[in-house]
């Protein structure tokens, strides 16, 4: 058994959270908000005293849509000066692209070409702003980039504006001298019927397709993956095999329906302990970025709460993954597994030695491989036993 972590967050833990997930007003398409606005400033202050590495943002969270130049600079400053009181980092900034009536048919994939053009300045400007801060990583996602009925958009060509979307943004970055990644984020549907680029799978097929590829990863969300229904570590853990998971949205979800945007560890508990025990044992070193909605139910005192519980149960359950596979009946269960095995190449010694061996068919016993049991029962009680800690 490791030594206990601690349960109580630090900035070497590098959580962070969005302006727009604390700063949720409560409101929704059947309610109206049941929280007032948050500054910005006080969202910074208050993430500091519970430990958080940093914030981030998308430009109208910080700077209201259709603010005066002078307003923006106001406000930037402010930012910038709660930022360097707190020590809070800015590793990630969005755009949002989604709120305002004028994306209505989406941003870099709107059938009005003056609305693309717009969308792609209003990012750009915002890149300038995300590296100014320190940004490293810059997020994309396209909430209304998609269609309800089947006429209303020819996907290829809106699959084509996509593209020279995001190759003008890459071209910008390396004009400018940036040192800065896009991350894409797939979410399947929500607020559009059907959104494109709606999984990591999808995301990544379309990254290969970018004139410079090696810009582009993408920001899984889990509760966005488990709305498709699809397996979230799975898909992690495809997106860290590519070597693209260049950020990480984490929450918590029931299945497939909305997006409920629960704190992490809410929803599927499961999930959750396979996430983490997948991240702490990838060498992944980002953000671990929480994006989540406190419930509308509560007021600012369950907005701090759920955050802090957030960071709270990604530790325990780093903790809880740390010990399962730190115990020695683990270990066993491992290796009756199998596990070993699927580490080793499988025609190491090439294709024409596979040809010639003999035992790797004409003389291969598949009734007696397929008495083997695989042991994966005894395996999967460990893991819940030690997420139940009992173990």
């Amino acid at each position: 058994m490791p030594d206990r972590i601690t349960l109580t967050p630090s900035p070497a833990d590098r959580f962070t959270f969005g302006l727009w997930t604390v700063g949720w007003k409560g409101n929704d398409p059947f309610g109206d908000p049941t929280r007032p606005a948050l500054d910005p400033v006080e969202s910074v202050e208050r993430l500091a005293e519970l430990g958080a590495y940093g914030v981030t943002f998308h430009d109208d969270d910080l700077i209201p849509f259709g603010s005066s130049d002078s307003e923006r600079s106001a406000r930037v400053a402010r930012f910038k000066d709660a930022l360097d009181r707190t020590g809070l980092t800015v590793p990630m900034a969005t755009t949002n692209l989604f709120t305002h009536p004028v994306f209505k048919d989406g941003g870099f994939t709107s059938n009005d070409r003056d609305v693309r053009r717009f969308a792609l300045r209003k990012v750009i400007r915002n890149i300038d702003l995300a590296v100014e801060l320190g940004a490293r990583t810059y997020v994309a996602w396209g909430g209304r980039e998609g269609a309800e009925s089947g006429a209303a958009k020819d996907v290829p060509v809106a699959l084509d504006r996509m593209k020279e979307a995001f190759d003008l943004l890459g071209d910008y970055v390396v004009e400018q001298g940036y040192d800065l990644r896009f991350a894409i984020e797939p979410k399947p549907n929500e607020p559009r019927g059907d959104i494109l680029l709606p999984t990591v799978g999808h995301a990544l097929a379309f990254i290969e397709r970018l004139e410079r590829p090696e810009l582009y990863g993408v920001n899984p969300e889990v509760g966005h993956e488990q709305m498709a229904g699809l397996n979230a570590t799975h898909s992690i853990a495809q997106a860290i095999w590519a070597g693209k998971l260049f950020h990480i949205d984490l929450n918590g979800q029931s299945g497939i329906k909305y997006d409920q945007d629960l704190r992490f560890g809410a929803g599927d508990l499961r999930q959750a302990f396979w996430l983490v025990d997948l991240l702490e044992s990838s060498g992944y070193t980002g953000p671990r970025h929480f994006d989540f909605k406190p419930v509308r139910t509560d007021g600012f005192d369950g907005v701090w709460e759920s955050a802090k519980n957030c960071m709270r149960n990604y530790l325990i359950l780093k903790e809880r993954a740390l010990a399962f596979r730190a115990d020695p009946a683990v270990q066993e269960a491992l290796a009756a597994s199998r596990l070993d095995q699927l580490a080793v190449p499988t025609a190491a010694d090439g294709l024409k030695a596979l040809l010639a061996d003999r035992t790797a068919y004409e003389e291969f016993d598949t009734g007696k491989a397929a008495e083997r049991s695989m042991a994966f029962e005894a395996l999967d009680q460990l893991a819940m036993e030690h997420l139940l800690g009992v173990r």
